[in-house]
C-alpha cells in the first residue's frame, strides 16, 4: 500500500497513544482538525488501521508466566489445522497464535498465573488433543514489543 509522509507520521501518533484526541493528533502532524480526521478514517477504510486495543499488565491480570509454546499437528491436513487454530484461539490462557511453516505448525504465547498452570495447560489441554504431535515449550523471561511498526516504503523512495 502506497502511504505518503504524513500517512506515515499519524500511524507513528497513534501507535504510541491511539486515546489522544484528534485535535492532539493534528498539531502533532501539523495539519487541521479536519485533515487529521480525514486522513484517519481513510486509513480504517482502507483496512491500515483495524482497531484501538489497550495495552494490558498480564502480570497485574494474575498471568505472570508467558511462554512461547511450538506444536506440530499430525497428520497435517487442511481439516485438522483449521480444528487446533480454532480451538487454542478460543482458550483464555493463549495471548497469540502463529500458523507457521517449517518443523512446527504453530507458535503459541500463552500466558498464565504460574508454573503449574504452564504444566497443567500443556500436558492436560494440549497433547490431549489427538492431532498434537510435538509440543516444545520456552518460558518468556522479558517480553517487549516495538513502540511503532513502520510501513515498508516503496522502491525509489
Amino acid at each position: 500500500m502506497d502511504l505518503d509522509e504524513l500517512d506515515r507520521l499519524i500511524l507513528r501518533e497513534l501507535q504510541k497513544n491511539a486515546r489522544q484526541t484528534n485535535r492532539d493528533l493534528a498539531a502533532a502532524a501539523g495539519v487541521a482538525p479536519s485533515t487529521s480526521l480525514e486522513r484517519v478514517r481513510a486509513l480504517r477504510e482502507k483496512g491500515v488501521i483495524r482497531g484501538y486495543r489497550a495495552d494490558v499488565d498480564l502480570g497485574r491480570l494474575g498471568r505472570s508466566v508467558q511462554a512461547m509454546i511450538s506444536v506440530r499437528i499430525r497428520p497435517p491436513s487442511r481439516r485438522n489445522i483449521e480444528a487446533f487454530r480454532e480451538w487454542v484461539s478460543r482458550l483464555p490462557e493463549t495471548v497469540g497464535l502463529f500458523v507457521t511453516s517449517g518443523r512446527q505448525d504453530f507458535l503459541l504465547h500463552v500466558a498464565v498465573a504460574d508454573t503449574d498452570g504452564l504444566y497443567a495447560f500443556v500436558i492436560d489441554r494440549l497433547t490431549q488433543r489427538p492431532e498434537v504431535a510435538d509440543v516444545e515449550t520456552s518460558v518468556v523471561y522479558e517480553h517487549r514489543r516495538a513502540p511503532a511498526v513502520e510501513p515498508v516504503r516503496p522502491e525509489g523512495r
